[in-house]
C-alpha cells in the first residue's frame, strides 16, 4: 500500500505516528512494528472507535482516543514524525478545513510527512458525473446492487463533502507546506504528501 511505504520512509526514532480518523486501526497495524515509535489514533465514530481500541488495547504504545477534529489537533508531549488523514477531512465541514491542516503542519516536526487521500470533485460537472459514474459501476461489478450503492450515496450526502484537487494541494501550501506532491489518483478519488 502506497500510504505505508510513504510513511515507513517518514517515520522517526522516538517519534509519534497519528492517524486522524483511523477506523478500525488498519493502517496502524500496517507500520507496526516500528522500534521506538508510539501511535495515536483519533477517531469521532463510537463503532470505530471500540474496534480500533479492541485491536491495540494490549499495546502500550498506541492510544485510541475518541477526538472530534473539529476542536483541532490535541497538543502531543512527543515529537510528531508522520500524520495520516486517508478519508478523513472530507467529512469536516469545509469552513473548519484550513485550520485542520495549519495546525496538522504546526504539529509535525521539521521534515515530518503528512499524507493525505481523499475524495475529490472533477474540474469540471461533466468530468466529475463521468468518473462518478465509472466508480459506481465498478462498485457495481464488485457484487453491490444498485440499491445498496444508492443507499451509501444517500448515507453520505450532506457529510461527506468533496473539494477539487487543485482546491486541496492550495490548502496544504497555503497551510505552510513546501513540499506538496500527488502520489496517487485514480477516478475521484487522490493522494498526497506533503513535507514540512
Amino acid at each position: 500500500q502506497a500510504c505505508t511505504s510513504l510513511a515507513k520512509k517518514f517515520i522517526k526514532e522516538r517519534t509519534r505516528v497519528i492517524d486522524l480518523g483511523c477506523s478500525r486501526g488498519e493502517a496502524i497495524a500496517d507500520l507496526i512494528p516500528t522500534s521506538s515509535t508510539s501511535f495515536l489514533g483519533l477517531e469521532v465514530s463510537e463503532p470505530m472507535l471500540k474496534a480500533s481500541s479492541d485491536r491495540f488495547h494490549h499495546l502500550p504504545y498506541v492510544e485510541i482516543k475518541k477526538h472530534d477534529l473539529r476542536n483541532g489537533i490535541p497538543i502531543q508531549d512527543s515529537p510528531v514524525s508522520v500524520i495520516l488523514s486517508i478519508l478523513t477531512i472530507q467529512f469536516t465541514p469545509i469552513e473548519y478545513r484550513h485550520r485542520i491542516i495549519k495546525e496538522i503542519y504546526d504539529t509535525l516536526s521539521p521534515g515530518g510527512a503528512f499524507i493525505f487521500v481523499e475524495k475529490v470533485l472533477g474540474n469540471t460537472d461533466a468530468l466529475n458525473d463521468c468518473m462518478v459514474s465509472l466508480y459506481y459501476s465498478l462498485k457495481g461489478q464488485n457484487g453491490y446492487t444498485n440499491e445498496q450503492i444508492e443507499r451509501k450515496r444517500l448515507s453520505l450526502e450532506g457529510s461527506l463533502v468533496p473539494i477539487t484537487a487543485r482546491w486541496n494541494e492550495d490548502l496544504l501550501k497555503q497551510s505552510g507546506f513546501k513540499e506538496v506532491d500527488c502520489f496517487w489518483r485514480w477516478m475521484n478519488f487522490a493522494g498526497w504528501i506533503a513535507i514540512k
